[in-house]
């Protein structure tokens, strides 16, 4: 994997069931928020791309491990990694920590789709050239 980026994320009562534990569903939300962000803090909007160069990304596949509860009003670590670049796809290998303890863990596939057909495209040479050096 290459280099990581993390992102914080509080837990709200909103993202808990009725036991105060993060409804399992809300753990790709915390997911999809730091690859967003990684993609900011290199200098690209995802909003940006797709109205320029017609680009969307969406999820292809996702195999998450759940391994210990996240809680209300928690901090958590949220990790984003790019272990593949491919020419239309991405796979991210992803956590989610509190302190130094891994909560979950997610292998998530990206694809790079044509805006306007939603069929898949070649990531931009000048994106898929910042991912590598990422």
């Amino acid at each position: 994997m290459n280099k990581q980026f993390n992102w914080p994320v509080r837990v709200y009562y909103e993202d808990t069931d009725a036991g105060g534990v993060v409804f399992y569903a809300n753990y790709l939300k915390f997911y999809e928020r730091a690859r967003t962000e990684m993609l900011r803090a290199m200098g690209f909007e995802q909003d940006e791309l797709m109205a320029q160069q017609n680009v969307i990304f969406v999820v292809r596949s996702v195999q998450v491990d759940y391994l210990q509860p996240a809680k209300f009003n928690d901090l958590l670590e949220v990790s984003a990694g790019l272990s593949l670049v491919k020419s239309a796809s991405l796979i991210f290998e992803q956590t989610i920590m509190r302190q130094e303890k891994i909560l979950s863990k997610a292998t998530i596939r990206i694809a790079c789709l044509d805006s306007n057909t939603m069929r898949p495209q070649l990531i931009p040479d000048f994106l898929k050239q910042a991912l590598n050096n990422e």
